[in-house]
């Protein structure tokens, strides 16, 4: 393959990738239950579907082939590219017995700018209608999110998990990295798990995506702290932004505390929409990921079909 080449690659998505996803990321929204998807009022999605960050654990695995396909990971160590990047607009829901497939369009290189990077359109379809589509980057900086220091507050406060922290508008969740969370995640989104660890060839790498998707765990949390109604008004995704800092991730292993942290949300009165901030920070506090992730009710999307 060369840097001008489009990528394609495919997986046969079934109801048990979805129950291995919704457990190793302690996801319980219903739309994903395949006992309870049918309690939520005017669900039109008729069984259970996907997770999205099972779907983007697809794309995480796949432009990560690219890049050594294309040697471009010589590109992003030469030009110290630390952050990598997601953006995406969830189109269309992905049901069991569904063909997944991705296509990625040639890399772009934006080296000669104040914060250099290299992206690729991507496209996801199921059974060739679009899922899902946006853009996988790599950059010096953050390109989403929100860079914040925490330190101070989780040093200083009492953390109570799936908990607002005292005197302050975040809400906290605490997660302990597990590598058989981890495969099965990978498992999930039709990853082969020895590409990230192998205990015999010393791999032992946690995917961007599984570090990102116990945010929506945090969410739910939050959610369900508020007294939100999973069945007669529940929330899906339509955008996710998402920035990780590749090296603190690197350096995540088994067994240790991260802190994900969820502000305040963001409501658009007009489209209903909302956006959270949210953030994973390793045991040390540093950041492993920066997010923006954003949601619409189910009724308000019904509403405009």
């Amino acid at each position: 393959m060369n840097a001008t080449s489009e990528s394609f690659a495919s997986f046969i998505l079934s109801e048990l990738h979805i129950d291995v996803a919704r457990n190793a990321s302690d996801d319980f929204n219903l739309f994903h239950d395949k006992r309870r998807w049918q309690q939520i009022e005017r669900n039109p999605f008729g069984g259970p579907i996907a997770l999205g960050f099972q779907l983007i654990q697809f794309i995480e695995h796949q432009c990560n082939r690219y890049r050594a396909d294309t040697n471009e990971d010589q590109i992003i160590n030469d030009n110290r590219l630390g952050f990598s990047n997601y953006q995406f607009n969830f189109i269309n829901a992905v049901r069991p017995n569904q063909t997944v497939s991705i296509q990625i369009k040639p890399t772009k290189h934006k080296l000669d700018i104040e914060n250099p990077k290299i992206s690729n359109r991507v496209v996801l379809k199921a059974d060739n209608s679009i899922s899902l589509m946006g853009f996988k980057s790599h950059s010096q900086r953050p390109l989403f999110g929100e860079a914040k220091d925490f330190t101070a507050v989780l040093n200083d406060k009492p953390l109570y998990d799936r908990n607002f922290i005292e005197g302050t508008q975040y809400f906290y969740k605490r997660k302990f990295s597990t590598n058989s969370d981890a495969k099965n995640f990978l498992v999930s989104g039709g990853v082969e798990q020895s590409d990230y660890f192998d205990d015999i060839a010393n791999i032992n790498q946690y995917s961007e995506t599984y570090c990102s998707s116990l945010l929506s765990c945090a969410l739910l949390e939050k959610a369900k702290s508020e007294g939100a109604n999973f069945i007669k008004n529940p929330m899906i995704y339509t955008q996710q932004k998402i920035s990780v800092h590749s090296h603190n991730l690197s350096m995540l292993r088994s067994a240790q505390p991260i802190h994900y942290i969820v502000d305040n949300p963001i409501k658009d009165q007009t489209t209903q929409h909302v956006s959270y901030r949210c953030w994973a920070l390793n045991q040390n506090h540093q950041l492993l990921v920066q997010a923006e992730l954003s949601l619409a009710p189910l009724l308000t999307i019904l509403s405009k079909n």
